[in-house]
């Protein structure tokens, strides 16, 4: 039996599950105020377990029906429905309509749509990498990417619309994309930006986007969750505060200190020394991502396992960078990190999908 066992888990990359455990438990000390009861760290608590127990089922499923066009279609078709559906039914939490309120589960189809996202472009460019130069094929990509972001968009996420806008890019870029195509694009990118700050963006973000450019105007309104997030960051100094005792988070001077803004949070208590440590941890997860990519079986397992990287990197940076200043504020979650259930399973099912790819992937193995 124990035989067994073992050879049904040889393939599960641990270095990437461990990493991955390791920058959640480092969010579960950041939410932890050592008090009597804390609702944020014993619900997550329920999620990292539900998380592994996911990523263990995701692993042990063959992938490879995912390179056909019905099974994708039907899960495009389906997540979009989603979105539609949040706008209609979904739950008002803080000015946006972006949850469905589920009882003991709330649930965010634009999590998921980030993954299924992946899958689609994926399947897309797999199928014409040789065509790629071809610019009906970026166009295309962006009409999938397109109905996703738009109606996340009109929650209102900005944070999840720029993320999934990033999907598309840097899977764009590595697909092949040509240099004329790219200034087409960024070309189309600028206008398109043009055009939503002057018909599309409500006021307030609006607002966020030039406290942005100078916070200080604006310290006591809509530039003091940036502010406050620049003297957590900065207060950590060296070796931070300790675990637990973070004047900023705790004493609520920064506000959803165990989502938003997590990492101002987290660099306060654990200082520098704790800010490259967490760096080294997102940096080891990345190179396995990797590594499983260069040793995909076919091109859809590659640019999945691509497209998996370019989604924690691309979160991590919008993250980080509006908690020292260098971004706008959006709503963006650190991954496995920052409290939630949805974005946190959505995360450990994807890991788990890369590692299912690896059971029949090249013949080179990665090393534990």
């Amino acid at each position: 039996m124990p035989a067994r066992f073992s050879s049904a888990w040889s393939h599960v990359d641990v270095v990437l599950l461990l990493s991955a455990l390791l920058i959640a438990g480092a969010g579960l000390a950041t939410m932890n105020s050592f008090a009597a009861e804390n609702i944020f760290f014993d619900r997550q608590i329920i999620w990292m377990v539900s998380g592994v127990l996911v990523f263990f089922v995701a692993s042990i499923v063959d992938y490879r029906f995912l390179r056909a066009t019905f099974p994708v279609a039907v899960l495009f078709v389906a997540t979009l429905a989603l979105l539609v559906a949040v706008l209609i039914f979904g739950e008002v939490t803080k000015g946006a309509q972006s949850r469905f309120d589920l009882g003991i589960f709330v649930a965010q189809p634009a999590e998921l749509a980030k993954l299924v996202l992946i899958i689609t472009l994926a399947k897309y460019f797999a199928r014409r990498h040789v065509e790629i130069a071809h610019v009906k094929h970026i166009l295309i990509s962006a009409g999938y990417t397109l109905a996703f972001s738009v109606p996340v968009f009109l929650q209102p996420d900005l944070g999840s619309a720029i993320i999934i806008s990033s999907l598309w890019f840097g899977m764009v870029l590595l697909a092949g994309i040509s240099r004329r195509h790219l200034v087409m694009v960024l070309l189309l990118v600028a206008i398109t930006g043009g055009g939503m700050w002057t018909f599309v963006l409500q006021g307030y973000q609006k607002q966020r986007i030039m406290t942005f450019l100078n916070p200080l105007t604006d310290i006591r309104d809509a530039g003091y969750n940036a502010y406050q997030a620049t003297i957590a960051v900065g207060s950590g100094q060296v070796v931070g505060k300790s675990i637990g005792y973070g004047t900023q988070s705790k004493l609520q001077f920064l506000p959803e200190y165990q989502t938003d803004f997590i990492f101002a949070a987290f660099a306060e208590e654990w200082g520098f020394v704790g800010i490259v440590l967490l760096f080294g941890l997102f940096g080891v997860m990345i190179v396995r991502l990797l590594q499983h990519a260069v040793r995909g079986a076919s091109n859809f397992e590659t640019l999945f396992a691509v497209g998996v990287a370019i989604l924690f990197v691309s979160q991590f940076i919008v993250h980080v960078g509006m908690n020292i200043g260098l971004l706008p504020i959006t709503g963006t979650t650190v991954p496995f990190m920052s409290y939630g259930g949805s974005h946190l399973l959505v995360e450990f099912l994807a890991l788990g999908m890369v590692v299912g790819m690896s059971r029949y992937a090249r013949s080179y193995t990665i090393s534990n």
